[in-house]
């Protein structure tokens, strides 16, 4: 497995595995219009050279970055293609001087087990509620956010 910058010719397949989990409440929905005006911030994980992954960092300030739009294949999770995805996203953002990480998930174990701790959403600064503001469950938002502090090894 490769993981690696998404190109143009990706985001007809990044389209489907985010919106897979969209269509089950797991997920924000993106369109493929977004994916294209973002297509930068994404990471895909190949496989045999197909897209099986994506993910995406979005900086948020300039000690704040997000990983969004975490999407693996259905039958190949558990296969450490979202870790892997995760870890080259963490370290972009190391490579951008990003200090700190964070993602809202339904998956905190998931985020936990990479050395982020879960923390109350009102910790995060007022800019990272932009999306909410589309989201049906804005009013019963049930992610759960996780923060994890960058170092030059973590």
């Amino acid at each position: 497995m490769k993981v690696r910058s998404a190109k143009i010719t990706d985001a007809e397949s990044i389209f489907p595995l985010i919106n897979f989990y969209a269509e089950q409440d797991r997920m924000l929905f993106r369109s493929l219009a977004d994916i294209y005006e973002n297509l930068q911030a994404f990471l895909v994980a190949e496989l045999n050279g197909k897209v099986v992954g994506c993910c995406a960092l979005q900086i948020i300030w300039s000690d704040l970055a997000e990983i969004k739009s975490l999407a693996v294949e259905e039958g190949k999770t558990g296969a450490g293609v979202g870790k892997a995805l995760a870890e080259a996203a963490i370290e972009r953002a190391r490579q951008l001087g990003v200090a700190r990480v964070f993602a809202l998930t339904l998956e905190a174990d998931f985020f936990e087990k990479m050395g982020f701790e879960v923390i109350e959403k009102n910790r995060l600064p007022m800019k990272v509620w932009s999306d909410c503001a589309m989201c049906p469950k804005q009013n019963n938002c049930d992610e759960i956010a996780v923060l994890k502090t960058l170092t030059a090894k973590s």
